[in-house]
């Protein structure tokens, strides 16, 4: 497990709180919603193939306000970075005439990205932008990274229409940041490693951040947010959705840090595939989705995947992906563990999802020459479950075939059926440690979408300190020992 990526980007000075298959329900197989990701990701990734910031005082402009305490920062490569050299797009602009000064701005974030080097920011003043910029073989350094975003402090330029309104393909040392994306046909921003699946380096160091992406897609498998072998990268302080498919979909992504972002209204939330590792989903708010909130796996074409297939070794879908300390309201489930290995879910507060507590599945199986582990070493622990027991419909726990559930930790989880208190005790798998059931959770007001806790909820101090999980709680409060169940800590110190 390399989280070492992971737990240095969080900003210093907290003091948190440590740490056999079965078939499933008739109706798993038909519902595994195997149909979604059955695209193997021939569509979504061959346009890849075919073309193939923030900065410090960007980021206060974002309208996002991440509102973190002191054990909820994030840190990139780019923080205290300035840039040394700044390129203007307007919409009176002109790519012939123009010199990329604020007096004589180019019209496009194409031209002026002819002129970038490392240490320049595209600034893209407001106003509303055509759609398919594609934008390939950018890279900045550590020292001197580069910047593609809004004006400081002006509202967020808008792209419109197109097939994509952004794709990049080969970059590094980037950071895209305070934009809007509105009403593309395919995906939103599409972002990949121009097809070398087998180099890490291809696409890497890359922050997407105060993002604003909605109204994407026609219906098919058109996300918001499309990643496909990037390694080392951030998303954060985004407003993803509505979006035909996912809101984010990462196909062989690696040691990622999605947090602090508004997902909605989308088929799924977060997708990870493909050989997808190491990709670290915390304080986010996922709300009004219709399929499953969390994907840890899928189902991808062998092509696909990043790094390339092994004919010597197992190989999974998705491994160590942490879903940690988010607050998770409807969508059917709001955990599903695809082919996933070592994940977790943990910390989470969830919110009435609408068929089953949690999924176990598993869609790419062992054949055509690959051995492909089950589902297998999940871990769900510290969650509180605040559901209407006349919605989860079939078994609490969707198990399906070729899966290991045996080999699942639960602990710790406060489950609370509101409609029926009685019935509050889901049946698991396995047994689990320390769980508390039919117990009101007491939320400061369920009614309004608070789901903060206090000292009497039965929820604080009831949780296990979890090694790799969130340093703080999903307002950035640090965690007490025991810490609390549940994404709010109810007894901060």
């Amino acid at each position: 497990m390399t989280r070492w990526f992971v737990f240095t980007l969080f900003a210093a000075g907290c003091s948190c709180g440590g740490e056999d298959s079965d078939g499933g329900d008739a109706d798993s197989d038909v519902d595994s919603d195997s149909d979604v990701d059955s695209d193997s990701d021939s569509d979504s990734d061959s346009d890849s193939d075919s073309d193939s910031d923030s900065d410090s005082d960007s980021d206060s402009d974002s309208d996002t306000d991440t509102g973190v305490g002191d054990c909820g920062g994030i840190a990139t490569f780019a923080d205290g970075i300035e840039p040394t050299t700044e390129i203007h797009v307007a919409t009176d602009g002109d790519d012939g005439g123009g010199d990329g000064s604020a007096g004589s701005p180019y019209a496009t974030i194409e031209r002026a990205a002819d002129d970038l080097a490392p240490g320049a920011a595209i600034r893209v003043h407001a106003g509303t932008y055509a759609g398919g910029t594609y934008l390939s073989d950018l890279e900045g350094t550590a020292d001197a990274p580069i910047w593609i975003g809004g004006a400081p402090g002006e509202d967020r330029p808008v792209i419109s229409g197109g097939a994509e309104a952004i794709h990049l393909t080969r970059v590094r040392y980037l950071v895209l940041h305070d934009l809007e994306v509105d009403g593309p046909s395919a995906n939103g921003i599409n972002c990949d490693d121009g097809g070398d699946y087998g180099n890490v380096d291809a696409t890497r160091w890359v922050v997407f951040r105060g993002l604003s992406i909605h109204d994407v897609g026609s219906g098919g498998n058109q996300d918001c947010l499309k990643l496909s072998g990037i390694n080392d990268y951030w998303v954060l302080d985004s407003q993803l959705g509505p979006c035909s498919s996912s809101a984010i979909d990462h196909v062989g992504c690696h040691r990622g840090v999605i947090a602090h972002n508004s997902i909605s209204a989308s088929g799924e939330g977060v997708q990870c595939k493909g050989g997808s590792a190491d990709i670290t989903i915390l304080w986010n708010t996922f709300g009004d989705g219709v399929s499953r909130a969390l994907n840890m796996g899928g189902s991808t074409g062998f092509e696909f995947f990043r790094p390339p297939l092994s004919d010597a070794e197992p190989n999974v879908e998705a491994r160590d992906i942490l879903v940690l300390a988010n607050v998770i309201e409807g969508w059917d489930t709001p955990f599903a563990f695809v082919g996933c290995v070592d994940c977790v879910a943990a910390q989470n507060t969830v919110i009435d999802p609408e068929h089953w507590l949690v999924r176990i599945l598993q869609e790419t199986v062992t054949g055509g020459g690959y051995e492909f582990l089950p589902s297998s070493n999940g871990r769900i622990v510290d969650n509180v479950f605040w559901y209407a027991r006349a919605n989860i419909v079939g078994k609490d726990v969707n198990v399906g075939p070729d899966t290991a559930p045996a080999t699942f930790e639960w602990s710790n989880n406060l489950w609370y059926a509101h409609d029926d208190p009685g019935n509050s005790e889901p049946a698991l798998p396995v047994a689990e440690t320390n769980g508390v059931y039919a117990e009101d959770p007491a939320f400061t007001d369920a009614a309004g979408g608070d789901y903060s806790i206090d000292p009497a909820s039965p929820a604080a101090g009831a949780g296990i300190a979890l090694p790799d999980g969130a340093p703080g709680d999903f307002v950035g409060a640090c965690w007490a020992d025991p810490p609390s169940i549940g994404a709010f800590e109810g007894n901060p110190p």
